[in-house]
């Protein structure tokens, strides 16, 4: 499996679904992302809401939310984010997701990125930090 946006939020996109939009950047609203294990997680491009990946999680189960998030010329784009003190399962991917005030039942699933695509995985957690650096150009784009 390659890093990849999911089918159904691309879908949504294009019909202009609520709690879409990656460039916010409040409390709740905005873009998080997760760790997570594959060996626990299989890829569905049935999958749209983060409920289906969230008992792979790795770190907190709710994600970090991304700082800074932008989009231009169809760019996605966010600061760098730390995972603090991390213990667990071996992580092979991230997940990007839509938060929003409701359950994860409503946080869309937007893209997978694996190793293929993030410099430093797998790794295995070892109670320390790790840090995801995007890519100078942005984390993708459309």
């Amino acid at each position: 499996m390659a890093s990849v946006l999911y089918p159904l939020y691309k879908e949504a996109l294009l019909s202009a679904a609520a709690n879409t939009a990656l460039n916010l950047g409040d409390a709740t609203n905005g873009p998080y992302c997760s760790l997570i294990d594959e060996g626990t997680y299989t890829y569905s491009a049935a999958h749209q809401f983060y409920s289906s990946a969230a008992t792979s999680a790795v770190g907190p189960a709710s994600g970090v939310q991304l700082t800074t998030p932008t989009v231009t010329a169809g760019t996605f784009d966010a600061g760098d984010v730390t995972f603090t003190a991390v213990t667990g399962n071996s992580v092979e991917a991230l997940i990007i997701f839509r938060h929003n005030s409701g359950a994860n039942t409503t946080w869309y699933l937007v893209s997978l990125l694996e190793s293929d695509y993030i410099t430093g995985l797998p790794v295995t957690p070892n109670g320390g930090d790790i840090l995801i650096t995007w890519h100078a150009s942005g984390i993708w784009t459309m």
